[in-house]
């Protein structure tokens, strides 16, 4: 089949900018102390494709991922483009959340220490007892830690306790997010991240929290749900394209 050029142009023009969105990811992620050594993994799918996805050499540090960076597996795991070290546990876990689970076009999976502080504990739990927790209302599902994902069932096995959620919580391990785009995956790794700070400092007080009452929290699940734009703009693209600005005054590099 023959594609016309501006055709072409437009579906490379679209990868591209995944590319920078995911290197954008990786250093914002430095940037908030969520990552954990050269560990952890933050993937997407590329555009136009529903089996292929993105992937950072294992070796680098996130802080020095750069948009050119970007291998791109299949979904058997082949190296189709780009060089580098792919690190099993990437594998097993990213490909399979990618293929099973049609939300997850990019997943985030980190250490990130708060939300992974809140995996340890014995009744773990995310109390709806402050606004950026109730965003996640209904959106975690939560997952038995079963050591390293050294195979493909362990990642089959998150997606299916991921189902249609938008976070899987990791006991005794970290999270696993995802989202239709990175600025979706990324504006809730770092709300979960905050809501579970929270959590943990009102907790450290020593005091009960105040849980909001369930009509309350019903509400403003709605509230939510009906104010995802301003100004007829995404408020995760917003935020973002603000974040991207960020980066881009101190080390734009990111995006070469």
């Amino acid at each position: 089949m023959n594609i016309p050029a501006d055709a072409t142009w437009a579906r490379g023009d679209l990868r591209r900018q995944a590319r920078i969105d995911l290197a954008a990811c990786h250093r914002l992620a430095a940037r908030f102390a969520l990552n954990e050594g050269i560990d952890n993994h933050l993937t997407m799918l590329v555009p136009g494709h529903s089996d292929r996805f993105y992937l950072a050499p294992f070796g680098l540090l996130w802080s020095e991922v750069k948009a050119s960076d970007l291998m791109e597996l299949d979904f058997s795991g082949k190296l189709v483009s780009g060089r580098g070290l792919v690190e099993d546990t990437a594998l097993h876990i990213h490909l399979p959340v990618h293929r099973l689970a049609p939300q997850a076009r990019c997943v985030l999976h980190t250490h990130m220490p708060y939300a992974t502080a809140i995996g340890m504990l014995e009744e773990a739990g995310l109390e709806m007892a402050v606004q950026s927790a109730i965003g996640f209302h209904g959106q975690l599902a939560w997952y038995d830690y079963n050591g390293l994902a050294l195979d493909a069932s362990e990642g089959e096995r998150m997606a299916q306790a991921l189902g249609d959620k938008s976070v899987l919580m990791l006991r005794n391990h970290g999270v696993l997010v995802v989202g239709g785009s990175p600025a979706q995956a990324f504006e809730r790794l770092y709300f979960l991240e905050r809501a579970c700070q929270a959590q943990i400092l009102a907790l450290s007080t020593g005091r009960t929290l105040r849980i909001v009452p369930q009509a309350v929290i019903a509400a403003t699940v709605a509230q939510f749900d009906a104010c995802t734009e301003v100004g007829g703009v995404n408020r995760s693209e917003l935020h973002f394209d603000a974040l991207k600005r960020l980066l881009d005054r101190s080390e734009a590099d990111y995006a070469h």
